[in-house]
């Protein structure tokens, strides 16, 4: 399989972070906002290093759930994956 040239990945920002773990409760994230940056940080450095250009996909918590309930699916990790995904895509970020 060939190495992606660029990846999205999920950003938040520090006014949303409590939202969307409320909203995603089932979603892994850490308590705090912090934490989650330490490692999100530590990712996208890892990746780069890899040759692969990151994304940053800020995902504000009503967009994402507006496009969660029109997809029908729960705010999860998985649809933040396919969210950051289709973004990304699409070229946002």
């Amino acid at each position: 399989m060939e190495r992606p040239r660029s990846v999205g990945i999920a950003w938040y920002e520090p006014g949303d972070y409590a939202r969307i773990r409320e909203a995603m409760a089932e979603s892994g994230l850490p308590e705090s906002y912090a934490t989650w940056q330490m490692s999100a940080t530590q990712v996208e450095r890892e990746v780069s290093r890899s040759g692969v250009a990151v994304a940053r996909i800020r995902i504000e918590p009503e967009t994402f759930l507006a496009w969660c309930r029109a997809k029908g699916t729960a705010p999860d990790a998985a649809a933040r994956a396919a969210f950051v995904r289709e973004t990304h895509e699409a070229g946002g970020g």
